[in-house]
């Protein structure tokens, strides 16, 4: 926890603005910081101070990350299950029996099925012999499903191997064996009270595996079994691994896995691949994103890619975006492309459509937010309940009811680990899953009222007596004269930037402000000059998104919290200050150490 700066409220912000905590990281100690300032590359001091708050602490460790080394066992047979399910997989192979790749209908869930069937069908003659499954999110729901694993198995499937999915699946994973389908479970959402009875679990959350990287995503793991096949098979595979990170990349990014660790290496490498465009689909889809080749980050997957890909499996077919990424076809990938992108911008509109019903629906004085309705559909309810939890900042929960079943959506805030909820209220679901804030779970309608009732007496235990409003985690206080493009340079070895290795966060004191002014077709954001108020000091412009309620009522001077981006305009390179909150100077009083 860094230090809390007391928020004292103020008629001079707009009420329409959400009211932060900022919480500045604690300083390094001196004891650390005369370490790492002895070590073989002395960082900046700024810079030791942002690592140290990410839990970079030693010399070696800081090297290797600022070098970009994973310096841990890439080894994936170190992953539990793995030797057993190599050595099944080989044997189909071998035998020409038919895989099934089975996974989820999310980017991360697409990434590893295109993946996974790629690297397979590297070692068989006949590419029919591997067949990708994703399930219909409407139809089929989340996960195993009985009558999917049943129709497989009819089909002529013998082995089966599940991506991003089928951790929390036992009863489908028995049946699967009892009529004679082999199944191989590849997952990294958390293990419930009982693992799946399949003839192997490859999930690095499993308490007896040795890899030193826990948190990688769906994608991450099927590109380890891919790696291993090619260790026992290196003279029968068709495929280099490289070819496969730029879906790596687009998966972990997209399903917000951390960015440390290998996570962090496997999201470098398959940016420089991505960059390479070798796919055309991801060209296409790159083309209608606005984003332009050689220069994409970790941001434009999560902000331009990653949700169209998303948008496939949330209102049509997963299948569209698998297809995207696998065609060699160009007229094919700008089709698919344009579908991609057309069936974003509906999701947009539907979500913020289905958010104004569901406001109508909740308790906005309730420990947790719930709402369930016929109109709500299920490919949208998790966006709405992202959207409510982050108005409200309380745990939410959104369901479309069905004449029989219902299917949630949970979103949650650090206070309460909605996963571990669920887990609480397991008798009552028919299955369920997720992590700490993002989860989802389908109940039978009768079990509705006493599901209620029991989530909400335990959020209000969880969450009573805390102060339920968000925090900004702010990295650092600095002066703007300390903004420079030398800084700049300094915090770009920090990319790439994402979930747990955030772009750093920075406070500045006292600015003045030089000019203001709405910007945006609806006056919806602010434009500024800012200045630290120091002699001899250069202004520097500042955008703050969503934040136009400032326009005629921001005073001459402010403190801020911020990124520095760059602003690029024809041919131009300008920094900027991206600003997150803005408070009137000297509202906050002074600092707890």
């Amino acid at each position: 926890m860094g230090r809390v700066l007391p928020y004292f409220p103020s008629m001079k912000r707009p009420n329409s603005l959400r009211e932060y905590r900022w919480r500045v990281a604690p300083r390094i100690p001196d004891e650390v910081r005369a370490s790492l300032a002895n070590g073989s590359q002395p960082a900046p001091p700024l810079l030791h101070q942002i690592l140290y708050n990410r839990g970079l602490t030693k010399p070696a460790e800081i090297q290797a990350f600022l070098d970009n080394r994973y310096t841990a066992s890439r080894d994936p047979f170190l992953l539990a299950g793995m030797e057993t399910a190599v050595n099944r997989i080989i044997q189909a192979i071998n035998n020409d029996e038919q895989i099934v790749v089975y996974g989820d209908f999310d980017a991360d869930g697409v990434t590893a099925t295109v993946l996974l069937t790629e690297a397979l069908r590297g070692f068989v003659d006949d590419h029919r012999q591997i067949r990708p499954y994703i399930p219909d999110r409407v139809d089929e729901g989340y996960g195993l499903n009985l009558e999917a694993v049943s129709r497989l198995r009819e089909m002529g499937a013998t082995l089966l191997i599940s991506v991003d999915c089928g951790i929390r699946s036992p009863v489908e994973v028995a049946h699967a064996q009892s009529i004679g389908l082999d199944m191989i479970i590849t997952d990294h959402h958390s293990i419930g009270h009982t693992m799946p009875d399949a003839l192997a679990v490859i999930n690095p959350k499993r308490p007896d595996s040795t890899y030193p990287e826990t948190m990688l995503a769906g994608v991450g793991i099927a590109y380890k079994v891919a790696q291993a096949l090619r260790i026992m098979l290196p003279n029968q595979a068709t495929f280099e691994e490289d070819n496969l990170l730029d879906l790596v990349a687009i998966g972990t990014v997209a399903d917000l896995a951390p960015l440390q660790g290998e996570n962090r290496k496997l999201v470098a490498e398959g940016l420089s691949v991505l960059n390479e465009v070798r796919r055309p689909g991801l060209a296409a889809l790159m083309n209608v994103s606005g984003l332009q080749p050689g220069k994409l980050s970790a941001e434009n997957i999560g902000f331009g890619l990653g949700p169209r890909i998303n948008a496939a499996g949330r209102l049509a077919h997963a299948y569209d975006a698998a297809k995207l990424l696998t065609t060699t076809n160009y007229r094919t990938a700008q089709e698919l492309a344009q579908r991609l992108d057309s069936l974003n911008r509906q999701r947009q509109s539907l979500t913020a459509e289905l958010t104004t019903h569901a406001e109508e629906l909740i308790d906005p004085e309730a420990d947790l937010l719930i709402a369930g309705d016929s109109t709500f559909e299920s490919g949208v309810v998790g966006l709405v309940a992202s959207r409510l939890a982050e108005s409200y900042y309380r745990p939410t929960i959104i369901m479309e009811q069905g004449e029989e079943e219902s299917r949630g959506s949970c979103r949650s805030i650090p206070e309460f680990h909605i996963t571990h909820a669920l887990d609480e209220v397991s008798d009552l679901l028919e299955r369920h899953g997720g992590h700490a804030q993002a989860a989802g779970f389908t109940i039978r309608n009768e079990n509705l009222p006493e599901f209620t009732e029991r989530m909400q007496d335990m959020a209000t235990a969880e969450l009573s007596g805390k102060e339920l409003r968000p925090a900004l985690e702010v990295d650092a206080q600095i002066s703007l004269n300390d903004i420079d493009w030398s800084l700049q340079s300094v915090l770009s070895q920090l990319e790439p930037t994402g979930y747990s290795n955030p772009t750093p966060r920075l406070l500045s004191r006292n600015l003045q402000v030089r000019s203001h002014r709405a910007v945006g077709r609806d006056g919806s954001h602010l434009q500024l000059v800012l200045a630290s108020g120091e002699p001899h000091t250069a202004p520097l412009p500042a955008i703050a998104f969503r934040q136009g309620a400032w326009a005629g009522e921001l005073p001459d001077s402010i403190d801020a919290v911020y990124s520095i981006g760059v602003n690029e305009w024809q041919g131009s390179r300008k920094l900027q200050l991206m600003i997150e909150d803005i408070r009137p100077a000297g509202e906050n009083g002074h600092s707890e150490e």
